[in-house]
């Protein structure tokens, strides 16, 4: 891939929680590497996805839902996800065409007018709305912000998705090949395994766990006799209430979240996998700075 007109960028995904910048990302690389869930804030860091085709290499940076913080953790999601506006290319921001304009895309749109970076509005879940729908949304936002695109799409489905995809690359400028064609992420297997275990916990616990929850892996061990990978993990939780929960009724719950994990590894890591977890109680993590640099929250790499 030598070719002059090569064209190579970063791209910003960013949105209220709950948008569906995650499954868009999916969809786009063709691969799980950013957790899903009907919680609000389930990305919690930046993940990179990388699309590359013959002529093109997009790095897409899926950033936490922006929002209103109320703790440390918060305010840290918070930073990541705007502090990627000054460093990329093309910034997209995603919303929810079945919701509507809220105080929430306000905020957002506040934040960008501060930036030179191109910003495209991507009005996502247009499978949910009726087609006549989509002007007025079009209309709403086009009055609070230039925009340089406005494009609808369904990320579920993959609607329209392929125009996104060739309006950005026309976006990027002439550069390098930044990752080899078939890396689709620039996060280590150990992030990835804690993200997809940390989505089953989301997926099956009640409201009062999600947000209080952090995955760490202990050990990743591959042993050549049976050729499977061992993994070790421990679920941190911050009360002892929630550790009753996601262990469950004689330990049914924690049981199922291992099972539905291990089929998850297993298609990413392309083998068998054992996986061990354990719950651990934490108090008050998500305020405590040292425990957010324990869990991978470092504040001064933004």
């Amino acid at each position: 891939m030598t070719n002059s007109q090569f064209r190579s960028g970063f791209v910003s995904i960013v949105g209220r929680p709950n948008v569906g910048k995650s499954t868009f990302l999916n969809h786009v690389i063709g691969q799980k590497i950013a957790i899903m869930s009907d919680k609000p804030q389930t990305t919690r860091n930046t993940i990179q996805g990388v699309y590359t085709t013959s002529d093109s290499q997009i790095v897409f940076i899926d950033t936490p839902g922006i929002h209103k913080p109320k703790h440390k953790l918060g305010d840290f999601m918070i930073k990541v996800a705007q502090n990627t506006f000054k460093e990329v290319d093309l910034i997209l921001f995603m919303v929810n065409g079945q919701e509507g304009l809220g105080r929430g895309d306000q905020f957002i749109i506040e934040s960008l007018k501060n930036v030179k970076t191109p910003v495209f509005l991507v009005i996502n879940k247009i499978d949910r709305i009726h087609p006549e729908e989509i002007l007025s949304i079009i209309d709403q936002y086009n009055k609070l912000f230039p925009f340089k695109e406005i494009i609808p799409i369904s990320a579920l489905q993959g609607n329209n998705v392929e125009t996104l995809l060739s309006q950005i690359e026309g976006y990027m400028p002439e550069g390098p090949q930044y990752y080899p064609e078939d890396q689709v992420t620039d996060h280590p297997e150990r992030f990835i395994i804690s993200e997809l275990i940390r989505e089953k916990v989301l997926q099956l616990t009640r409201e009062e766990v999600p947000h209080s929850i952090a995955v760490m892996i202990d050990s990743i061990e591959k042993r050549n006799e049976n050729k499977a990978v061992y993994v070790q993990a421990t679920i941190v939780v911050e009360r002892e209430s929630q550790k009753g929960i996601v262990i469950g009724k004689q330990g049914k719950l924690l049981k199922s979240i291992g099972q539905k994990s291990r089929l998850d590894i297993e298609n990413l890591l392309g083998s068998k996998v054992f996986l061990e977890l354990w719950v651990k109680v934490q108090k008050d993590w998500r305020n405590k700075a040292k425990q957010l640099r324990e869990f991978g929250f470092r504040e001064d790499e933004y």
